[in-house]
């Protein structure tokens, strides 16, 4: 197995293709993850399988659609019988680690991987309190979620979520210099997960004020559909929020969005000095997007491109041709089915994600659909919805008296033209909203998941009563907090 390729993913949490450089961005700084892209290539059509933080997750893992793994909400646990890419990987031969953030829920903190070098803060029993000192404590939980107050209370500051990427930034260089002294036979495939740039909004000073002056107001999006505005008002956005709570809080966002970037190149710098960026495949990828105020709209959970859109950066020296870019339309849930094929793994059962594996190598993917769905289902609205992407269009509906969503991303690609009320696209939606009922059942998803949250209500009970604690948490640190709320 000494021939094989080692593999570095490099997962964050909520961060939006669109403020990376290589993306386009000409504001927020990227230079590690843009010199990434240079040395490689990065996908433009890349989206998650649930615009949410669990659902997304648990489908990057077992490349399953959240409607296969049934984990619909963020507190909905993966099966520990369902396989995931971490599981093939450790067949193929491969020392399988995890390095900070999974957000996996309950006991089962592991899911194949062989070995966690570092926890996270959420790595509890549902209901048990986290290890260590309080997550927060100058500013409400509730600026972790998707309601207003998650924009109102932004600023500069330090956080423990800030700890945490450095801890999970050291932590990784660790590993890659203890691997570059004692390799063994194994190759390694290695997840760094980091939980910037989700919200708290808060900001390193000299970041904050670096884009206090620098950011745009995001001008209001006029005829906006339905389930939009519903959108907006299940999460307290309107009225809609002043200039100056939109300047904060994305001058804060992309404050912290370069602070990852920095975290990201303490590891990849690490990789370079040990003498493994030769023969290590290294790929970037985020669970999600965050809209950022564009169209008035924060957080993820969305169907527009800046929340269900994902940036795909992969690296492979001499195997990955450098500074080119895909179009292929794919998945996070095609990167499992990507490392096993280049490990020469057996595919994993009942997998609908495809290999990239020749797409990165500058060859023809013909058994890649080159189309994708995503689905959701909203800890606010509980409502089932899905979407396609497929050619130009990207349709979605939601089940309820909300009329579909269309839009044509060639000749719209900002989504201010919604075409599915329009006559004259008539066929083309009613074709795609077809397509979305294919393999997908809204009234049993409302009652399984009904039955799961039962289920649920009962072991987060025993949880805070029990109070267990998990082998694989990092308690909280002190002095995790220098808050300056703006």
């Amino acid at each position: 197995m000494s021939d094989h390729y080692n593999v570095l993913l490099l997962i964050s949490d909520q961060h939006s293709k669109y403020h990376i450089g290589a993306y386009g961005d000409p504001l927020v700084r990227t230079p590690n993850l843009d010199q990434l892209a240079e040395q490689g290539m990065r996908f433009n059509n890349a989206y998650c399988a649930s615009p949410v933080c669990v659902p997304s997750r648990m489908s990057f893992m077992s490349c399953r659609t959240p409607s296969k793994n049934r984990v619909w909400y963020n507190n909905h646990l993966l099966h520990s019988g369902i396989p995931t890419w971490a599981h093939a990987m450790g067949l193929a031969g491969y020392e399988t680690n995890l390095i900070g953030r999974m957000h996996f829920n309950g006991h089962d903190q592991r899911h194949g991987f062989e070995n966690r070098p570092l926890g996270e803060y959420g790595a509890t029993h549902p209901g048990a309190p986290r290890q260590g000192e309080p997550i927060f404590k100058n500013i409400t939980a509730a600026t972790t979620g998707q309601s207003r107050i998650a924009v109102e209370k932004a600023g500069r500051g330090y956080g423990s979520y800030h700890v945490f990427d450095e801890m999970v930034a050291e932590k990784t260089s660790d590993f890659l210099r203890e691997k570059a002294k004692n390799s063994g036979d194994r190759p390694f495939a290695t997840v760094a997960g980091f939980l910037l740039p989700h919200c708290p909004f808060l900001a390193h000073k000299e970041l904050f004020d670096y884009y206090y002056d620098r950011v745009d107001i995001p001008q209001h999006t006029p005829n906006e559909p339905a389930a939009i505005r519903k959108f907006k008002q299940l999460r307290g956005l309107y009225p809609p929020l002043d200039d100056e709570r939109i300047r904060v809080a994305r001058a804060a966002y992309f404050g912290m969005c370069e602070y990852l970037d920095q975290q990201i190149g303490h590891i990849l710098q690490t990789l370079r000095e040990t003498g493994q960026d030769q023969n290590t495949l290294v790929i970037y990828c985020s669970d999600h997007g965050e809209m950022a105020g564009e169209h008035g709209c924060w957080w993820k959970s969305s169907y527009y491109e800046g929340s269900v859109s994902v940036p795909i950066i992969a690296s492979l020296p001499n195997v990955i041709p450098q500074n080119t870019q895909s179009d292929l339309i794919c998945n996070l849930m095609d990167l499992g089915p990507t490392l096993i094929d280049m490990a020469g793994g057996n595919p994993l059962p009942n997998a609908d994600g495809h290999s990239l594996w020749p797409t990165l190598q500058n060859q023809d993917n013909n058994t890649h659909p080159n189309e994708t769905f995503s689905e959701h289902m909203g800890q606010n609205e509980g409502i089932p919805s899905r979407m396609i992407r497929t050619g130009p269009w990207k349709c979605y509906k939601y089940h309820d008296n909300t009329p579909p969503v269309l839009y044509n991303l060639a000749d719209d690609p900002q989504e201010l033209h919604d075409l599915g009320t329009d006559t004259h696209h008539q066929e083309t939606c009613n074709h795609l909203v077809n397509r979305l009922s294919e393999g997908w059942n809204p009234s049993a998803i409302l009652s399984e998941s009904a039955q799961i949250n039962q289920d649920m209500n009962l072991i987060t009970q025993w949880g805070r009563t029990i109070e267990p604690s998990l082998p694989d948490a990092v308690p909280v640190p002190q002095n995790a907090e220098d808050i300056e709320l703006l």
